[in-house]
């Protein structure tokens, strides 16, 4: 079955807070064309985490743990995964969506390990007991925070994470949705940062952007008119300003193509294309 984009759209719509999910079911039945057609299309609009295990849990080549990180007011549970062997690594912080630290963010995060990366899911649901497996329970409970309470968090790990003795002192971000929006947030507000990429993600007022030092690397699906919204004022801003940025557009591509648990918006080329180039990117702004 093939998702219309006037469906993906809607899904987009309410997995952003923009309507009831009870508003959302109605109007999907009726895009559809009745309530079986859309229960159908919802198992491909919905994440499926069997999916979400591209690197197992055992893969020999990384260590994965759980860790603790005091910040301020919290403590940041987060999802590691490094090289099995080797002593100091390039760091970087993965941001997940609104759905939380789930199995795809964790994923992404052990493929990180497998390419040479000390790396760390954080999960910023952490003070509010953790990302929950109700994927719309995580989204309400994302829509709560603070954008400048999650940045004092995300500049808490960074000095965690470079003060790690399996760090090699530089550290970078990568966000998806939310997430990429946090990172925007972030590379303006923490000046040490070394590498920050962003996937579809919200962009930072203009007159922020002079307070930006580190290089970016910014991912938008041609088909995400919401956020694609966002760009020229925001290249214009980098541009101005002369920061060290690259942006592609991938056309053809939905948001949230990079998630491969998501049938109906993942966009394989793209996500090759993309992850291709953030893992250049990230060696090498971090070593």
């Amino acid at each position: 079955m093939t998702v219309n984009q006037a469906i993906i759209d809607l899904y987009d719509r309410f997995t952003h807070g923009g309507m009831s999910r009870r508003r959302f079911l109605d109007r999907l039945a009726v895009l559809a064309g009745g309530t079986a057609a859309a229960n159908a299309a919802l198992l491909l609009l919905q994440n499926n985490y069997a999916l979400a295990e591209t690197v197992p849990e055992s893969d020999p080549r990384i260590r994965t743990e759980t860790v603790s990180i005091p910040a301020g007011d919290a403590t940041i549970a987060a999802y590691v995964a490094k090289p099995a062997t080797g002593d100091k690594f390039p760091t970087v912080i993965v941001i997940h969506e609104n759905r939380g630290l789930n199995p795809h963010i964790k994923d992404v995060t052990r493929r990180l390990g497998v390419a040479g990366f000390l790396a760390c899911g954080v999960d910023l649901l952490s003070a509010q007991g953790g990302t929950p497996t109700d994927e719309d329970k995580a989204r309400d409970m994302i829509g709560t925070l603070k954008p400048d309470q999650v940045v004092g968090w995300l500049r808490t790990v960074v000095a965690n994470l470079r003060a790690r003795p399996d760090s090699n002192g530089k550290v970078g971000v990568v966000g998806f949705c939310w997430g990429g929006g946090a990172v925007n947030n972030l590379a303006v507000a923490e000046p040490t940062l070394n590498a920050a990429v962003a996937y579809y993600g919200k962009q930072p007022d203009a007159a922020k952007v002079p307070s930006i030092q580190a290089p970016l690397l910014l991912h938008y699906g041609g088909l995400d008119q919401g956020i694609d919204a966002g760009i020229p004022a925001y290249e214009a801003a980098l541009k101005a300003n002369g920061k060290k940025y690259q942006i592609y557009v991938y056309d053809g591509a939905n948001h949230a193509f990079n998630n491969d648990t998501n049938t109906a918006r993942y966009n394989k080329a793209a996500a090759d294309l993309a992850w291709t180039r953030t893992l250049a990117f990230l060696k090498q702004n971090l070593g």
